[in-house]
């Protein structure tokens, strides 16, 4: 398998996108105006304590304020002991506290960003926890050999440093004792330069900040399985190599500079894709098609067999469409950073080993998501329900806002039925308005209408009424706006 990493800079943003086979999977954007706030950490203020929650909203410089909520407080064993029960938010947190926190998911539409007090801090190897004494590694590292091997290490190592927690990354896995030495130092001097700078910043003035995208994604993303790093910026390429040399020199000989004349994410179709994947209708190869309708409450995403008709019977060419969905969904999960609920309505199949080897295949391709998922079983309807962790807004969110005309909703009233509105406000002025004269602003579609289909109707109620009606097109005015104006 080919993966590919691909870095677009521009003054105005950041994209990485990264390619399998040829196939784009998942791409990150983060512009300049609106950076990611994930992973920075603030000396946060507490202005407003909700007992009724067991939360609490803190202000940390942004425009809105964050969320902490009682079970991303780190409690101390002092803490616990003093309170008779579990402490509540009020035991721990008071209005206008200070109080080191860590961003852990970015404001997303009219909410906050999220906040903890359980610090993490990631390196190449480890993952540092500041207020924490566990040891741990990942999960996605299965040798159980290797597995504690790795522990043994930062057990043995501990006796130099001054505590807290550390979680072994994936791509730990067959390091040198060494290398787990240097992450160490490296994370108890940034920790240090963490605590000097609490002491000395204001209240809800940031303390640390991540690193910027392109070096967080090389940190993040890129692994051993990556064939090439290929960058268009010199000046970031540069600084990309150095932090590579660095941090992670196994990498260092795959990054390019990419100093082509034609776009980097051209060359590669990345453009195409991510037009794409703004649609809601995802052709399959076999002729059927997915229907992803993303809102605010959920995600919706509909199997339909469309042009595919099989080459056996009803039943198999069903399965073999849901079979290729598996993949396709999979996909566009990740191109779409989709979060939170999902509801997959795949088409009904009545063998329910064909359910089975559908879900094993969903699972599977589920494999490669860097973000944690939870799936329940196909039901009786075909549905799948499942959770897929969301840190950060989705491309549609972060690439479109809700249509002007039809403010999210996606459709407008037809002509007819905004002129039958008009016609109705037209009677409710008459009435209030001992005036001759109606005037009526609409747009041109629906005056066009009024003036053609509908000029018999017009006549018959400025009979009625005794009140002469004249009709005015406003070019700026969209297909729902009118308005009625007594003269």
């Amino acid at each position: 398998m080919s993966d590919e990493l691909l870095i677009n800079v521009t003054p105005q943003e950041t994209r990485v996108a990264k390619v399998e086979n040829g196939m784009l999977q998942e791409v990150v954007i983060e512009r300049a105006s609106r950076k990611g706030l994930v992973g920075n950490i603030y000396k946060g203020k507490v202005c407003r304590v909700l007992p009724g929650m067991q939360a609490a909203f803190l202000e940390i410089g942004l425009q809105r304020t964050a969320f902490l909520h009682l079970s991303d407080i780190v409690t101390t064993s002092e803490e616990k002991k003093n309170a008779d029960q579990e402490p509540t938010i009020t035991d721990l947190l008071r209005d206008g506290q200070e109080i080191l926190v860590q961003v852990v998911k970015d404001p997303m539409g009219t909410k906050g960003a999220r906040l903890t007090t359980h610090i993490t801090i990631p390196a190449r190897y480890l993952v540092y926890m500041p207020n924490s004494n566990h040891i741990g590694v990942s999960q996605k590292l299965e040798d159980e050999a290797e597995r504690e091997r790795l522990k043994d290490i930062i057990k043995a190592q501990l006796v130099e440093f001054k505590g807290g927690g550390y979680i072994v990354r994936t791509v730990a896995e067959g390091i040198s004792e060494d290398a787990v030495h240097a992450d160490m130092i490296f994370l108890e001097k940034l920790w240090k330069s963490i605590q000097d700078n609490n002491t000395i910043v204001q209240s809800t003035m940031m303390v640390y900040e991540d690193l910027p995208l392109a070096m967080r994604v090389m940190r993040d993303i890129a692994d051993t399985n990556i064939d090439a790093i290929r960058i268009d910026s010199r000046e970031t390429f540069d600084k990309v190599m150095k932090f590579a040399n660095k941090f992670i020199p196994e990498l260092a000989p795959r990054i390019e500079y990419y100093p082509g004349e034609r776009p980097i994410f051209d060359l590669y179709g990345v453009e195409d894709e991510i037009q794409k994947a703004l649609q809601s209708k995802i052709k399959l190869k076999s002729g059927g098609y997915l229907i992803i309708d993303q809102t605010e409450a959920m995600t919706t995403v509909d199997i339909n067999t469309g042009g595919y008709v099989g080459n056996r019977n009803l039943e198999e060419t069903i399965f073999k469409t849901n079979l290729e969905a598996t993949q396709a969904i999979v996909r566009q999960l990740r191109l779409r950073n989709l979060g939170g609920i999902i509801i997959i309505d795949f088409i009904d199949m009545k063998d329910a080993e064909h359910r089975s080897q559908v879900l094993r295949s969903f699972e599977k391709a589920l494999e490669r998501d860097h973000a944690k998922t939870c799936i329940t079983e196909v039901s009786n309807l075909g549905l799948i329900e499942m959770t897929r962790k969301r840190t950060r807004e989705s491309l549609e969110h972060i690439l479109c806002e809700a249509c002007p005309v039809c403010n999210g909703k996606g459709t407008v009233k037809t002509v007819e039925t905004v002129a039958f509105e008009i016609f109705r406000e037209i009677i409710r002025e008459a009435r209030q308005f001992d005036t001759q004269k109606l005037l009526v602003l609409t747009s041109s579609n629906v005056g066009e209408y009024l003036m053609d289909e509908e000029s018999s109707s017009i006549a018959e109620l400025e009979e009625f009424m005794n009140r002469t009606i004249q009709l005015q097109i406003d070019t700026e005015y969209n297909q729902e706006q009118y308005d009625v104006v007594p003269m």
